[in-house]
């Protein structure tokens, strides 16, 4: 079974749990989950749903998001919503072509204002015309 960051989030796990001075078996309580399971996270063994980091982030009082990220879910959910937006950009019939690609240009510029952009161009996105310069 592949795993996603598994490690380095039982890794942090650990490190959250050890700060907060509480044992393996305060926190499973705390979380709600079982002592066994934590520690199988916390080696890298086993890969969390959300719910189970929701629970364990509120136990350690940290953010859930913080632990999104280090399982992985939190990215694949933005990458996932990215290639969606610009699969509807490119379906939309009432846009042309260099309207669709200007438009795909202004995405990524925004995202990459807001430090969440790739190095990817607009034909890399999935078109094809040459956006114009002019409008």
């Amino acid at each position: 079974m592949a795993s996603l960051n598994v490690g380095s989030l039982g890794e942090y796990l650990r490190e959250q749990r050890r700060t907060a001075q509480l044992s393996l078996r305060q926190l499973a309580d705390a979380a709600g989950v079982s002592n066994p399971y934590l520690s199988q996270i916390e080696r890298g063994l086993r890969k969390p749903s959300a719910e189970v980091l929701q629970q364990v982030a509120k136990a350690l009082r940290i953010s859930a998001e913080t632990l999104y990220v280090r399982a992985g879910i939190l990215d694949a959910e933005r990458e996932r919503d990215e290639v969606e937006t610009r699969a509807v950009i490119l379906a939309d019939p009432s846009l042309n072509e260099r309207q669709k690609q200007v438009l795909l240009q202004i995405y990524e510029s925004f995202r990459k204002e807001n430090g969440t952009g790739t190095d990817k161009t607009a034909e890399e996105a999935g078109g094809d015309a040459e956006p114009s310069s002019s409008s």
